[in-house]
């Protein structure tokens, strides 16, 4: 009968060890992979999202400037109304000028409610018009606020659309359709929110910006 050697035997326990040291580094090597999965996965799933609304606003704006709904909703103002909102002005007054709890009572604010209110996606619509600073003051853009929902989040996204309006453009807010920004512009008390940027046939360039986040 054959009787193994003190040395094989030796050499079966070094071989034992060595795969026990093997299978431990590849099962710690897999909880270390398995534990970073995780974060990225997270993050990867948000960017996702925030992609997902930065394509469904910029479609809603493509789509609303080609059908004519977002220049209705740039100039659904009514002449006498306070042009921007000054410094500290509290969201909650009964005097603003914008709202406050989904899109305005039109088309494009229609599309806003659809795309974004009914999935619970909260949204900013900001408005930005040139300033001619020898008429108004030294800052060279100002901006309109259209519906303010409150402070976006972290994870916020911008999609934005410029509206270019000409001198003979009339508003398009209930009663005064016929009133030409040109005309509206002559008259400091019924002032259209963005003033005329030069003697051309070109009014102003208004720059849409929707903000949208999850609520």
């Amino acid at each position: 009968m054959w009787i193994p050697r003190r040395d094989d035997r030796g050499q079966a326990h070094t071989l034992e060890a060595f795969v026990a040291a093997m299978l431990l580094v590849a099962g710690l090597t897999f909880a270390l992979q398995a534990t970073a999965v995780t974060p990225l996965s997270a993050s990867t799933s948000n960017q996702h999202i925030e992609n997902q609304q930065r394509a469904a606003a910029t479609d809603l704006l493509e789509t609303s400037a080609a059908n004519g709904d977002l220049r209705e909703a740039v100039l659904d103002w009514h002449p006498g109304n306070a042009t921007t909102d000054p410094p500290g002005f509290d969201p909650r007054s009964e005097e603003r000028t914008y709202y406050s709890e989904g899109g305005p009572p039109n088309a494009f604010g229609d599309a806003l409610d659809r795309a974004f209110l009914e999935r619970r996606i909260a949204f900013n619509v900001h408005v930005y018009y040139h300033v001619d600073s020898t008429g108004y003051d030294d800052a060279p853009v100002k901006r309109q606020d259209m519906v303010y929902m409150g402070t976006p989040s972290d994870n916020a996204v911008t999609a934005r659309r410029t509206v270019t309006v000409s001198n003979d453009t009339t508003l398009s807010a209930s009663g005064f359709e016929d009133r030409t920004l040109s005309a509206v512009a002559s008259d400091p008390d019924e002032a259209f929110y963005a003033p005329p940027v030069d003697d051309g046939p070109t009014y102003n360039h208004l720059e849409v910006r929707i903000t949208t986040w999850r609520m």
